[in-house]
């Protein structure tokens, strides 16, 4: 039986149960002691071990017939826990096959089984966020196709400006959610290779054979073969974090936004309520947008161990001493913050409440103000852009100290009314008239999705 991933106090808030499975302690023991049985195999098949010695390592890699502690303990005087793994797994083959206990690790090297192993946990991992991406992506294009047409105001600087729809904002998150799906897709690709070259990349241990152990190895483990094995270039293992660097990133800004209709003052947006979620210790009424602050937690902390990543990529010569040891929870802790993050997305994105009535109110807050780019804009094919624009800024900072409507300003402007009727004034003070290309841009990203699926 597996054994249970302890819970961590703040675990449950920052990634998902899944993800702290496929990085467990366990999982990462398994996944060596994968690569030991698959290497065993790969051996036999090449005549270089006995079946029977195979299947005997075999029977013994199973993570439960190890003692994770002593492994911990054995692997911080050693250097790294497949030392120690390998001693173990080692010690248990002999016991019931002397002869077979002499294959185990058999041209490999403490890198090969480490790497390998982190590269199965990816593989899940990675399936893992490929599945939440499309989870999300779902939500918003039914986001996009409800509000084709629902108008919310722009915000420059976070400062009013003209207004957009809310399927275009949607279609904005969703358009750049499928190219972070198209990365993944290119990182699978390159990273799901196994790691096996022996002491110094040349696997010299097996003689002329190693090219076929190697390739019967990938095939067992449903990997893939690389040219040649990578022990100090780690742009693999960097791309994987720079991919979900990106991805969070993306994230964050989806719920910046969220977070920011979601305030008091504008209340356009809100996040799911149930009970327990968002409350407040000591103020009752408070809903807290508790999605978006883990989302955006991530968001903060990703970024530094991508650096983290990147800066470890500069390793000496055949073996790297303390830039692939940088790595071991570095690139764990980035999967599971962005599998937590992306579990927030899919929860808020999927219970998201719309305030329409309120978007409508929030247009009409500054009386007319952010309209007058339209006005501007007709007037400036008879006055030119100087002119014009001045006319307006004029007419909106008055606006703002009479505390007036600007369409009433506009409409006692005697320059203004010398090239505008007060019908073309209300056309063009109409939200809906100035949206621009605003639904097409949108129809756009779903026909785009469309033709990809």
């Amino acid at each position: 039986m597996t054994t249970p991933h302890p819970v961590h106090l703040l675990g449950p808030l920052f990634t998902t149960d899944d993800m702290r499975e496929i990085f467990s302690d366990h999982r990462r023991l398994q996944g060596m002691l994968n690569f030991e049985a698959a290497l065993a195999r790969a051996l036999a098949s090449a005549g270089i071990a006995p079946k029977e010695a195979a299947a005997a390592i075999e029977s013994q890699c199973d993570a439960n017939l190890f003692s994770i502690e002593k492994l911990a303990r054995e692997g911080a005087l050693a250097g790294n826990v497949a030392i120690p793994m390998v001693k173990q797994l080692t010690s248990l083959v002999a016991k019931n096959d002397e002869k077979a206990s002499a294959f185990v690790h058999y041209g490999a090297t403490s890198q090969d089984a480490i790497d390998t192993g982190l590269v199965l946990q990816l593989r899940e991992a990675l399936e893992e966020i490929g599945n939440g991406l499309s989870k999300i992506s779902s939500t918003l294009v039914k986001l996009v196709e409800a509000h084709e047409s629902t108008l919310v105001v722009g915000r420059t600087w976070l400062q009013h400006a003209p207004p957009v729809t809310l399927g275009l904002k949607a279609a904005g998150w969703l358009s750049a959610i499928e190219r972070h799906h198209a990365r993944l897709n290119q990182t699978q690709k390159d990273v799901l290779v196994i790691q096996f070259g022996g002491a110094v990349g040349t696997l010299a241990a097996l003689g002329d054979r190693g090219p076929a152990v190697a390739s019967v190895l990938a095939e067992d483990l449903k990997l893939g073969m690389p040219d040649l094995p990578w022990h100090t270039h780690r742009d693999r293992f960097a791309e994987v974090a720079t991919t979900l660097g990106l991805l969070v990133g993306t994230l964050g800004k989806i719920a910046r936004d969220i977070s920011l209709m979601a305030q008091t003052e504008v209340a356009e947006v809100a996040e799911p309520s149930a009970p327990g979620r968002g409350g407040s210790s000591t103020m009752p009424h408070k809903q807290n947008p508790v999605g978006c602050a883990v989302i955006l937690s991530a968001a903060i902390r990703v970024p530094a161990l991508v650096s983290t990543m990147l800066t470890s990529m500069v390793q000496e010569h055949e073996r790297g001493l303390g830039g692939w040891q940088a790595e071991w929870e570095t690139l764990p802790e980035i999967c599971m913050l962005a599998g937590g993050a992306l579990a927030q997305m899919a929860a808020v994105l999927g219970g998201l409440q719309i305030h329409e009535d309120r978007m409508a109110e929030n247009i009409e807050e500054t009386r007319g103000l952010i309209f007058s780019e339209a006005v501007a804009m007709v007037l400036r094919k008879k006055l030119g852009r100087s002119q014009s624009h001045q006319l307006l800024e004029d007419a909106s900072r008055r606006a703002v100290e009479q505390n007036c409507p600007l369409r009433e300003v506009l409409l006692n402007d005697t320059k203004v009314r010398e090239h505008l009727s007060p019908e073309e004034i209300a056309r063009l003070m109409d939200p809906k008239n100035y949206i621009g290309s605003a639904r097409e841009m949108a129809k756009k990203v779903l026909s785009n999705l469309d033709r990809k699926l």
